[in-house]
């Protein structure tokens, strides 16, 4: 029987509290249970945690739950991939030496049944967002990780959550407002890209709004949303790339 690949983003596992969090990580977990039987490969494109810091020894607490269904996964065969997204960026590797899970820091491209996929988180990609590209830069240098580590763990999760806190609540409205498609930078991003290679599918994370948009006449922008204000996945069947809503 011919399986499916499918794929879904930015659960941002953490927020806004204990609770409605933990709710959200119950829906994962059974989203991945309904989709186990079918699932040839499962792709989490990015931001699946709000904060995420893997010290020598530490990882923060909690998503126990989470983090069995996909080490089960794996051992059933099921090739589990993470992409590194801009929240959970300080992902080195655990959840690959721990749970058999593929990490990826850059887009990859994808072939099936002849048709090309992009895919990746998203962001820094496109024109424009030139502050959040060079704070990615600090962010992702050697010297930055090192110096961080050095926090307790209860100090160093502690700041970073009230940072990753205050970055969310500043960009919420904009990601409620399609800029138009010559202001979307993913979207500009799938254009600039298709002068140079052909893609069937673009699928990125990040934007925080579902999106399925034709890039040309051959071509589609796909974008999976947030799973904390409407969860979405898709899924490939080998013929069509379907967008579908979680259900409850």
């Amino acid at each position: 029987m011919a399986k499916n690949i499918y794929f879904a983003s930015d659960f941002h596992l953490g927020v806004p509290n204990k609770e409605v969090s933990s709710a959200r990580e119950k829906l994962l977990i059974s989203w991945l249970d309904s989709i186990a039987e079918k699932a040839e490969e499962i792709y989490l494109v990015g931001d699946v945690f709000d904060f995420w810091y893997e010290y020598g020894t530490v990882i923060p607490k909690g998503f126990v739950r989470f983090q069995a269904k996909l080490a089960e996964l794996c051992d059933k065969g099921i090739q589990v991939h993470l992409f590194i997204g801009n929240h959970d960026m300080w992902m080195f590797n655990y959840f690959e030496e721990e749970l058999g899970v593929k990490m990826h820091r850059q887009p990859i491209t994808r072939q099936w049944n002849g048709k090309k996929f992009f895919i990746g988180h998203g962001d820094g990609l496109g024109p424009g967002d030139h502050g959040y590209k060079f704070i990615k830069k600090v962010f992702a240098n050697p010297l930055s990780i090192w110096l961080f580590k050095w926090l307790h763990p209860d100090i160093g999760v502690g700041l970073a959550n009230f940072w990753s806190g205050r970055s969310r609540n500043a960009n919420m409205a904009d990601d409620e407002i399609y800029h138009g498609d010559e202001n979307e930078w993913l979207l500009q991003f799938c254009r600039t890209t298709l002068k140079e290679e052909h893609f069937d599918y673009f699928i990125f994370g990040h934007r925080h709004m579902v999106l399925d948009k034709p890039v040309d006449q051959n071509a589609r922008y796909i974008n999976l949303g947030a799973w904390f204000k409407d969860p979405h996945f898709a899924v490939w069947n080998g013929d069509n790339l379907v967008l579908q809503k979680v259900i409850d």
